[in-house]
């Protein structure tokens, strides 16, 4: 037997990027033999195992022939005589069918990925990448995570395994599993651009991709459509937290509904993003945490486009919303949002902007920390509110009306 690290790591290295995990293929081996070594089997369609004292993944090298449309529509061959090149055929880019030898530290490079890394260029092996609809949108998480763009001809590809509709065989998890994973990476951004070039983006997220037919006042957006104010707002975020990155993402989405008649008008479109971030959220089985943070944004992301003096109300009603059920770092993933909707365009922040933004973002703070200091339990407007509801005197929302002025009341006095 031989073993060989093998795919994201050896990248990571050639790339002086940090190695987060470690996989490794063994060729000439059999899942008894691995048993015998003492390591333990969890792979189910193939052997996978754990080493009995670093507990990194070992895998025995295998073919995959093509069984159905799905993504894990898949047989696997994993016998001793499969050689290392046989195995590398099967993964998706030249920069992840790197082998490192074990003992010699030998890289062993069948594909020219190395000369890609240096390119920085994501170029698909075989025409078997087709065979898997997953490897689209891959392709644009490994875009935006390595800041990689795309040889023509895998763009190619992809682009014709998304007009002959293969992304629809993929299931709702494994999409939003990617799109989950590619939220999390800085550059964002580019997952959408690359998405959207191979046209994954208008198969996935319609109501995103519509966004670019959306035109803006020139004045206030000389980037001139929602599309590009979008991209701007996230290259501004510059995050890898994927909640903010999600809610920067649909920040303006309410702006599809707006009256065509009154555009590049987009008054009250705030209000409503709710309907079409609840669907999507549906149609993608996004967690209840990123709809509902996307929700909360969307409707009130125009909170710092005015001084504090006109938003009062406003303000304190995010307080409340905050306080729910309290997140330790949601108040600044929202200044956040707001940080990222004022600066992604193609201007510089006006000055009485950028005076609202940073007003604003000072009173939220200050009133959340003190509706922070409020112990409902010791609160006697809120006993004697809650004594009435159990003894059937007011509602459920009544009692959530009390609590709602309680806080309003203490954020108020700032």
């Amino acid at each position: 037997m031989r073993f060989y690290q093998v795919g994201g790591a050896v990248r990571d290295k050639l790339l002086h990027q940090t190695v987060q995990d470690r996989d490794f293929v063994v060729i000439g081996g059999t899942e008894e033999e691995m048993l015998a070594l003492g390591f333990k089997k969890v792979g189910k369609s193939f052997p996978v195992f754990l080493h009995p004292k670093t507990g990194e993944e070992y895998a025995l090298a295998r073919k995959e022939i093509k069984t159905g449309t799905g993504h894990g529509d898949f047989a696997f061959v994993f016998t001793p005589d499969i050689t290392l090149e046989e195995d590398s055929l099967r993964r998706d880019f030249t920069c992840n069918a790197l082998y490192q030898e074990e003992e010699t530290g030998r890289i062993i490079d069948f594909h020219n990925g190395a000369e890609d890394i240096k390119k920085r260029v994501l170029r698909h092996i075989s025409p078997h990448f087709a065979e898997d609809p997953l490897r689209v949108l891959r392709m644009c998480r490994f875009a935006a995570r390595l800041d990689f763009s795309v040889a023509p001809e895998t763009m190619a590809l992809c682009r014709k395994m998304v007009k002959a509709g293969e992304l629809r065989h993929l299931s709702r998890q494994r999409i939003w599993g990617e799109i989950e994973k590619a939220l999390s990476c800085k550059r964002f951004s580019r997952f959408i651009r690359t998405a959207r070039e191979c046209g994954a983006l208008a198969e996935l997220l319609p109501e995103v991709e519509s966004l670019w037919q959306i035109p803006e006042r020139l004045d206030y957006h000389p980037e001139g459509n929602a599309g590009e104010h979008t991209i701007l707002s996230l290259e501004a975020a510059a995050t890898d937290d994927p909640l903010v990155n999600f809610a920067v993402l649909l920040h303006d989405i309410g702006k599809t509904a707006t009256p065509p008649e009154k555009w590049p008008c987009h008054a009250g479109h705030a209000a409503l993003a709710d309907e079409i971030i609840a669907r999507i959220a549906t149609r993608l089985q996004v967690p209840r945490r990123f709809a509902d943070f996307a929700r909360f944004s969307a409707k009130n992301h125009m909170v710092a486009h005015w001084p504090c003096a006109e938003s009062k109300e406003d303000l304190l009603d995010i307080v409340v919303w905050l306080q729910r059920a309290p997140q330790p770092d949601d108040l600044e993933r929202f200044i956040s949002v707001l940080a990222a909707d004022m600066r992604g365009r193609a201007c510089p922040l006006r000055s009485e902007t950028a005076q609202n933004l940073a007003l604003t973002s000072e009173a939220l703070r200050r009133m959340y920390q003190k509706a922070s200091a409020v112990n409902m339990r010791e609160n006697p407007r809120f006993t004697a509110a809650l004594a009435a509801f159990k003894a059937g005197k007011i509602t459920s929302e009544e009692l959530k009306g009390v609590r709602c002025r309680i806080i309003k009341d203490a954020a108020e006095d700032i």
